[in-house]
C-alpha cells in the first residue's frame, strides 16, 4: 500500500480540494481537530487583510462514514469565501470583459518564469496557483496524517527560532513538547520570550509607513516518537531525508533546509559533530547529542526527527521593487496583490504538516495494513522487536 496525496484550487477560487490515497480503514478523523490544524495556519503576527476574511474549516467529500476512513480515497474541501469578491475576475465561465492582464511579474515570485513557461500575457493564472493559500490543502492533508502517527506513537511539533535576524537560543539538547507548548502561547511561536519580543518589534518596524517592507526566518519541526528504521539507505529516493528535503523545500518561500545541525557540521570536527551512542541496563542506547536530528543514513535512529527551513522575506512586497512590464518591456514597479508582511509562524504550522505527510508515507510503506488495526499491530510487533533489541521509546 502507498500513501499519495494531491491537492488542487486557486487563491481566489471557489476553493481548495485535497485527495489522499492510502490511508487504511478504521482510522479515525476528527473534522475540529483538521479545523484546529487550519487556524494556527492562520494565525502568527505580521498577517494581512486576508486572514481576516478567511475562516477556513474542512469539508469531508468522500471516504469516511461514521467518523472513520472506509479505505477509499479521501477528498477534502475548504471553501474560499473571498471568492465572492472574485466572480468575475476568477470566472470559470468566459465572461464579456475580461479582467485587465497583470503584466509587471515580482521579482522572486513565480510570476516571471510561470508567465514565459505557460504562455501567458497575465501573471494572474500564475499567481493563483503558486500562492501560499494552497498551503490550507496541505495542512488539512497533514491533520488527517497527524492521526494515522498518533496511532503508532509519534507527535510532531514546531517553533520558531529566527525573524528578521532575531535568533532564539535553545542550549542543550531540547525538550520539543515543551518548547512547543510555550510557542503556542507566542504571538511569533517563539518559545524564547525575549527573542519574541525583539521579533515582534522587527515585524512592527517593517510594518510603518516609512519601511514597509517584509521578513523571513527560521522555523524548526521535531518529531518525537519515530522508532529506528523508518526510511531507506538502499536508493536515493528512499531516504528520508531525501523526502523530507523535498517536501519541506516544497512550501512557498522556503529557501534552504537543515536536517539536525545541518550546515553546522562543516564547521567543526568530527568528534564534535557525531552522537555518540551509549547503553545501560535501564535506558537502552542513549545519545549523548542529537546532531544528526534522529537521521543516519537515510534511516530514523530513533532520536527526534529534526528539521528546520529558512523561509526567505515574502516577495509581495508594499514598495514594490523594480520590474519590467512584460508586454511593453517598459521599466515598472512589481505588482501589488495584499501580503502579509512575515508568515514565519504560519510556515512552521505548514512544516508540521509536510513531515507529517512524509512521515505517514514511510511508516505506511514500513507497516502496511489495510486496516488501521493491521497498520498499529504491524507497527507494534517492529517496534518490539526493535525494544528487544535495546531500543527503548522516548518518555513524553
Amino acid at each position: 500500500m502507498l500513501l499519495r496525496f494531491l491537492t488542487a484550487g486557486e487563491s481566489h477560487g471557489p476553493a481548495l480540494s485535497a485527495v489522499v490515497e492510502g490511508l487504511p480503514s478504521n482510522l479515525p478523523i476528527d473534522v475540529d481537530a483538521i479545523n484546529l490544524q487550519l487556524r494556527r495556519r492562520q494565525g502568527g503576527y505580521g498577517r494581512g487583510a486576508r486572514q481576516q476574511i478567511e475562516t477556513d474549516t474542512v469539508e469531508i467529500l468522500t471516504g469516511v462514514r461514521y467518523g472513520l476512513t472506509m479505505g477509499g480515497p479521501v477528498t477534502m474541501l475548504i471553501r474560499n469565501r473571498d471568492w465572492e469578491n472574485w466572480l468575475q475576475r476568477m470566472s470559470i465561465s468566459p465572461v464579456e470583459e475580461p479582467a485587465p492582464p497583470i503584466t509587471q511579474p515580482r521579482p522572486g515570485h513565480a510570476d516571471f518564469p510561470g508567465m514565459l513557461k505557460y504562455n501567458t500575457d497575465d501573471l494572474r493564472p500564475i499567481l493563483e496557483r503558486s500562492s501560499a493559500r494552497n498551503t490550507t490543502a496541505l495542512v488539512a492533508l497533514g491533520a488527517v496524517c497527524r492521526s494515522l502517527l498518533s496511532s503508532i506513537g509519534i507527535e510532531i511539533v514546531s517553533h520558531v527560532v529566527m525573524i528578521g535576524g532575531v535568533w532564539a537560543e535553545f542550549p542543550g539538547k531540547p525538550d520539543y513538547l515543551a518548547l512547543a507548548q510555550i510557542a503556542e502561547g507566542s504571538p511569533v511561536r517563539c518559545a524564547n520570550p525575549d527573542a519574541a519580543t525583539k521579533m515582534v518589534a522587527a515585524i512592527d518596524h517593517c510594518m510603518q509607513e516609512t519601511t514597509r517592507d517584509t521578513l523571513g526566518g527560521v522555523f524548526e519541526v521535531a518529531a518525537i516518537g519515530c522508532p529506528p528504521g523508518l526510511g531507506s539507505y538502499a536508493q536515493w529516493d528512499r531516504k528520508l531525508d531525501s523526502k523530507l528535503a523535498a517536501s519541506l523545500m516544497s512550501i512557498q518561500a522556503i529557501k534552504g533546509v537543515e536536517v539536525g545541525l545541518g550546515f553546522g557540521v562543516a564547521e567543526i570536527p568530527g568528534s564534535q559533530v557525531h552522537d555518540e551512542l551509549f547503553f545501560g541496563t535501564v535506558d537502552g542506547f542513549t545519545r549523548g547529542t542529537n546532531n544528526a536530528g534522529g537521521i543516519e543514513g537515510g534511516m530514523t535512529n530513533g532520536e527526534p526527527v529534526v528539521v528546520r527551513a529558512a523561509m526567505k522575506p515574502l516577495s509581495t512586497l508594499p514598495t514594490p521593487l523594480a520590474s519590467v512590464d512584460m508586454k511593453t518591456r517598459q521599466p515598472v514597479k512589481a505588482h501589488f496583490e495584499r501580503s502579509d508582511v512575515c508568515a514565519v509562524p504560519a510556515a512552521a504550522v505548514i512544516g508540521e504538516a509536510m513531515v507529517a505527510l512524509t512521515l505517514a508515507e514511510v511508516a505506511v510503506e514500513k507497516f502496511g495494513g489495510d486496516s488501521v488495526q493491521e497498520f498499529k499491530r504491524n507497527a507494534s510487533t517492529y517496534i518490539e522487536s526493535v525494544m528487544s533489541r535495546g531500543w527503548q521509546p522516548p518518555v513524553k
